[in-house]
């Protein structure tokens, strides 16, 4: 039974930091989702991996356990207790083979393993009377437009989340026996369909909290949380800086030198805006208040209109004469 690789299946190194695998976890978890790759029953195995090897490596006190028990590592306290690390009898870690930088059991070593382990009093305990363990924290990219950053939206979300087996109740095992079910884990994955809100203001890499929408909880711990990872799409006329919003706007020659009226738009609709007399060629306007919400508050930034004075085309003849006498009036001055 050869132990899953959780370094191999993140593309990491073993001596990665906490940084390196969150961004490979993100990286990969974008990438085979099945929101992504619907009907793909391979992404979708793919995906399960992933979460399973984020679930551990994410986790200081798990990632240990791994580093020296393998993919069998939530037995590590069991085999402690059993006196399996410091008894002259018992296996170490040189006892367990290694497959690509991963532990793992023989088939022929299980049978003996776990009868040791879990007969008697520790199969009693440990079946009957499961650690609480608190459910896994997700996190799920979620890509939004500019307009649903401003206005707030909703989203149905595909969910990987693992869960206690049912079939061994949580404990990975049955009647002293590794469950087929959850391979001896305890736990399973399993998607799950939630929505949830977007709130207003969100920006790039926002993380949005959802208290209780993760794995859920082992032995009556509490349910993980679910972490919304905001990407806010380009948009194609605002410029978003903070909570502020630039914009470029047209302004007709005439208007630039002798004032007027020009409409600016804002994600909540046209403005009108005063432009005075002899405008220059990139003068910018601000509008309070104008901008994104700000996430949390009540408050907004502001937009900053930025003037791009737009000459005329296809003159006629009377028009080519008036700027010959503008040009000849403003060489004579």
């Amino acid at each position: 039974m050869a132990g899953k690789d959780y370094y191999q299946i993140l593309g990491i190194k073993r001596d990665a930091g906490e940084k390196e695998v969150k961004q490979a976890y993100r990286k990969l978890a974008r990438k085979y989702h099945p929101d992504v790759n619907p009907g793909d029953k391979s992404a979708e195995s793919r995906f399960k991996e992933i979460n399973e090897a984020y679930e551990v490596l994410s986790d200081k006190e798990k990632r240990k356990k791994y580093d020296r028990y393998g993919d069998k590592w939530q037995y590590a306290d069991q085999f402690e207790q059993a006196g399996y690390q410091t008894s002259p009898g018992g296996f170490g870690q040189g006892d367990f083979g290694r497959t690509g930088g991963a532990f793992h059991f023989e088939e022929s070593d299980l049978g003996s393993i776990f009868d040791e382990l879990f007969k008697g009093g520790y199969n009693r305990t440990y079946r009957s009377q499961p650690r609480p363990r608190r459910g896994q924290d997700i996190e799920h990219p979620v890509e939004v437009t500019l307009e649903e950053a401003y206005h707030g939206s909703t989203r149905i979300l595909g969910i990987e989340a693992t869960e206690p087996c049912s079939s061994c109740n949580g404990t990975g095992l049955i009647q002293g026996v590794p469950c087929s079910n959850c391979r001896g884990i305890g736990m399973v994955s399993r998607l799950k369909r939630i929505e949830v809100k977007i709130p207003r203001g969100v920006k790039d890499n926002s993380r949005v909290r959802v208290a209780g929408k993760g794995g859920q909880g082992n032995g009556g711990a509490a349910s993980g949380d679910l972490y919304l990872v905001i990407s806010v799409k380009p948009h194609s006329q605002f410029h978003r800086k903070d909570d502020n919003l630039y914009v470029d706007v047209g302004l007709p020659l005439t208007i630039a030198m002798l004032g007027g009226q020009v409409e600016v738009p804002t994600l909540k609709g046209k403005l009108e805006l005063k432009v005075p007399p002899e405008t220059q060629n990139g003068r910018t306007f601000r509008l309070a208040g104008q901008g994104m919400p700000q996430l949390g508050k009540s408050s907004y930034g502001d937009l900053f209109a930025r003037a791009s004075v737009v000459l005329p085309t296809n003159l006629s003849d009377k028009e080519k004469e008036l700027f010959k006498q503008l040009r000849d009036l403003r060489q004579n001055r």
